[in-house]
């Protein structure tokens, strides 16, 4: 290993302060609790807060400094997927809230958990707020990065050196916005899910929503739920195929707008209030030049990546939490800890050569999936094949495989009652709670409400 004062001589740069460029300082942290020297880490987050995404903003467009808005988060949104399956291997949600909790906590809440274990470490020491990357270089001669920053807060521009650099700025904060023929002449409103905040201003609307994934799926159930009058989902490829509710429905791609009307493929007509893109992000790193950016769509596996972390042309540049994701919060600790480990030199990468075989290996297998729990599978092992490389805390993905794919079929069953469902910690063994009230009744998304335990009313013996 290196020695001690040449490890303190390496600096390592971070762009990002969301999950994954936590996960990245909590993971020298955990290395230097066992006694271990570790190097100078500087982390730039644009934002005034830690947390990325999981940030909720009132603000659309640009933010207080002039920049682009980076979140896409809304009010009333709740966790997807079983909180089991996005676990802290090394913070349970029973240590963090001292009880246990239901399975699909509300943002507020699973924010809180993110902060927790964060905040048990000196970790916002090394984060740099209101501060965004605006270019990178890579000298190879000096074999070091300069990172081109602006301090927002007091509008200078400064730069930085490091020798290895950490690109963890996300992939869900550029819209990808089509166009649709006569789309500009709607009457009503037209936005991207990034521009979402919340489904009080649908409410007793016709709603159409142009997409078929995630984001669709979810923000057509809240305004639902919170009133809408009628949500119509339009798909370009596949249905999402779930059983909806009267008053929720899914057609195929739009094919132009007359006003009002929006025109479908099988050749139905009906009039909208308002049109939500739900079509995606693009992957863009405007502060990277050519040959260090990671060209891809989301996908699984991202070509270029070696084990999904490390720029194959330049291994001292890593990229984390650029796949299509399941696994959340877990996968993003163990890409990190591996990345470190990479650092720290007690993990040696094979040859270039070698590396690209063992992506197109992968690349291979995921271009063969068909279904969803091969989708699942598929990055099981790919977090199993990092687990082997690190001495992240292990914990049984089997298990986890298994919530994922029992996660997907309460979902195809019932949409507006999966998130009622309860799973088991595969960290402390721990059965959720029952939610205090059903989902769909529950509008109250805060940590209060989310926390409350209402009290057993008194009950008079009948003898008295």
């Amino acid at each position: 290993m290196k020695n001690k004062n040449l490890m303190k001589d390496k600096r390592v740069g971070i762009i990002g302060a969301g999950p994954s460029g936590l996960a990245m300082i909590r993971a020298f942290e955990a290395f230097k609790e066992k006694g271990h020297a570790m190097p100078e880490i500087m982390c730039f987050e644009k934002q005034s807060n830690w947390g990325g995404m999981w940030n909720y903003t009132w603000r659309t467009g640009v933010g207080k400094y002039g920049e682009p808005i980076h979140g896409s988060m809304y009010k009333y949104l709740w966790s997807n997927g079983p909180k089991e399956c996005l676990e802290f291997s090394d913070y349970s949600f029973d240590e963090h809230f001292k009880k246990p909790i239901s399975s699909y906590p509300p943002r507020p809440v699973l924010f809180d958990y993110i902060q927790g274990r964060i905040k048990k470490s000196k970790a916002r020491d090394y984060i740099r707020f209101d501060t965004t990357a605006r270019w990178v270089s890579y000298d190879e001669e000096t074999k070091k990065f300069t990172l081109i920053l602006d301090d927002l807060k007091i509008d200078k521009t400064y730069s930085e050196e490091f020798d290895y650099l950490v690109v963890a700025s996300g992939h869900f904060s550029t819209p990808n916005m089509p166009y649709f023929k006569g789309i500009e002449n709607f009457p009503g409103t037209v936005i991207h899910a990034h521009d979402f905040r919340g489904a009080d201003q649908f409410k007793g609307q016709n709603l159409l929503l142009i997409g078929s994934s995630y984001s669709a799926e979810d923000i057509g159930v809240q305004c639902y739920k919170h009133g809408a009058q009628s949500v119509t989902l339009s798909y370009r490829s596949n249905p999402i195929g779930v059983n909806w509710p009267e008053g929720i429905k899914e057609l195929p791609l739009v094919t132009h707008f007359d006003g009002d009307t929006a025109h479908f493929k099988d050749g139905t007509t009906e009039k909208y209030d308002a049109v939500i893109m739900c079509t995606g992000y693009q992957h863009k790193f405007p502060f990277l030049p050519d040959n260090l950016r990671l060209k891809t769509k989301n996908n699984l596996y991202p070509d270029q990546l070696y084990k999904g972390v490390f720029f194959n042309d330049l291994p001292e540049l890593i990229y984390l939490g650029m796949q299509d994701q399941y696994y959340t919060f877990n996968m993003f600790d163990a890409q990190a800890w591996v990345a470190r480990d990479f650092i720290m030199d007690t993990y040696k990468l094979p040859k270039k050569a070698e590396r690209r075989l063992d992506m197109d290996k992968w690349l291979e297998r995921n271009e063969n999936l068909q279904s969803s729990h091969d989708h699942v599978d598929f990055q099981t092992d790919y977090i199993k094949d990092l687990l082997a490389l690190s001495d992240y805390p292990d914990f049984n993905l089997d298990k986890v495989a298994e919530m994922f794919k029992s996660w997907l079929n309460d979902k195809a069953e019932n949409i507006l009652t999966y998130r009622d469902k309860t799973y088991q910690s595969v960290v402390t063994g721990t059965m959720a709670a029952e939610h205090h009230t059903e989902w769909m009744d529950e509008l109250d998304d805060s940590k209060e409400r989310f926390l409350y335990e209402p009290e057993e009313e008194e009950t008079i013996p009948e003898n008295i």
